[in-house]
């Protein structure tokens, strides 16, 4: 890997910030103004530089599972206690919804456009080229703005197009599109060209997915969107990514405890014990310890909450740095506990999670 590919995954300007030691613990930040009653700046927060020399804030407001009813009102909450990033998707069904608290945040002076990163996602019912950047035109209609921060793929499965975003057969079997995602991902390079997107990339692809990407593309990926917690750290994905200037953002980093598909006794890893432990231990919530952890590893992280207390708690996260055995201990959490496997569509030839990572 070259040198400046490394470099463009370090943080940029805005350092974590450093604290002196404190016996029994590495090094840690000074106080915030959170810790002393006030609310985080968004200058605060760290940013990775993309491989395109843009910079995005390490820790965003996640969006999916976000009702319309609430989403609005969650995301002008979290514009104003200081996030700068917010992530969305054309599925997730609420882009105007958070167009709406973006337009309002403006308006009301809290922040200008430039201010914003703001990312969304094609749908796999838009992956032939031609569709693609009419699909970006409509996010960015719901969105009510210009341009994005960046546009991934969601997925590398193409569904059948001009119908419903999830079309099924009479059996209740989703019916695919022979389309690759190489020409899918001409169409994004199309995106950048047209001034849509500010930067362009992936979410839930693996290695060999992103190699034959690397292999053949104008415009590398500068970000991949992937589940990513202590139950599936996704190590081995993250530092493929890494060496391949790829910055790498965690989509579910509390464990999703709200998926409809959750089954009762299921484990819950904000309930897990050893999370608690630690999380006692630096007097933090256990969602706290778990968006930190992905910050350590350089990894950005969005944490979704429509409660106003949760989206300003969860910005907490700068005024304390977990200790190195720590990060350890919870890295050995992993059990390849995947909670989004999207086995209904296994039979897709491009279905991601049929080799390792």
């Amino acid at each position: 890997m070259k040198d400046k590919e490394i470099q463009s995954l370090k943080l940029t300007k805005q350092q974590l910030p450093q604290a002196p030691r404190r016996e029994g613990h590495c090094r840690a930040p000074q106080p915030s103004p959170t810790a002393l009653g006030f609310p985080v700046m968004a200058a605060q927060v760290p940013k990775l530089a993309l491989n395109n020399g843009k910079n995005i804030p390490i820790l965003g407001l996640g969006t999916w599972k976000s009702k319309p009813g609430e989403v609005t009102e969650a995301v002008k909450e979290a514009i104003a206690c200081g996030y700068r990033h917010i992530d969305c998707a054309l599925a997730y069904s609420n882009e105007a919804e958070v167009g709406a608290a973006i337009k309002a945040k403006i308006e009301d002076g809290t922040v200008k456009r430039e201010d914003l990163f703001i990312t969304s996602k094609l749908w796999n019912t838009f992956h032939s080229r031609a569709l693609v950047t009419a699909s970006l035109k409509q996010s960015l209609g719901n969105l009510g703005l210009e341009y994005l921060d960046l546009y991934l793929i969601h997925w590398p499965m193409g569904y059948q197009e001009n119908a419903a975003l999830f079309p099924k057969d009479e059996n209740g079997k989703f019916i695919y599109a022979d389309v690759d995602y190489l020409d899918t991902w001409s169409g994004m390079e199309d995106a950048v060209d047209q001034g849509l997107a500010k930067s362009i990339g992936i979410s839930n692809f693996n290695s060999e997915q992103i190699q034959r990407i690397l292999s053949k593309c104008r415009i590398k990926p500068a970000n991949h969107q992937i589940e990513c917690h202590p139950y599936l750290n996704q190590r081995k994905l993250i530092d493929f990514c890494h060496k391949n200037g790829i910055t790498v953002t965690a989509y579910s980093p509390l464990g999703s405890p709200d998926r409809p598909w959750a089954k009762p006794g299921e484990p819950q890893l904000m309930d897990d014990p050893r999370i608690i432990s630690i999380a006692e231990k630096y007097k933090k919530s256990p969602a706290q310890v778990l968006i930190r952890y992905q910050i350590q590893r350089q990894v950005i992280v969005i944490p979704k909450s429509v409660t106003k207390s949760r989206i300003e708690t969860n910005f907490q996260v700068f005024d304390f740095t977990l200790s190195d055995e720590d990060i350890k201990v919870i890295d050995s959490f992993d059990c390849n506990g995947r909670l989004l496997h999207l086995d209904w569509v296994k039979d897709h030839k491009y279905w991601p999670f049929n080799i390792e990572f």
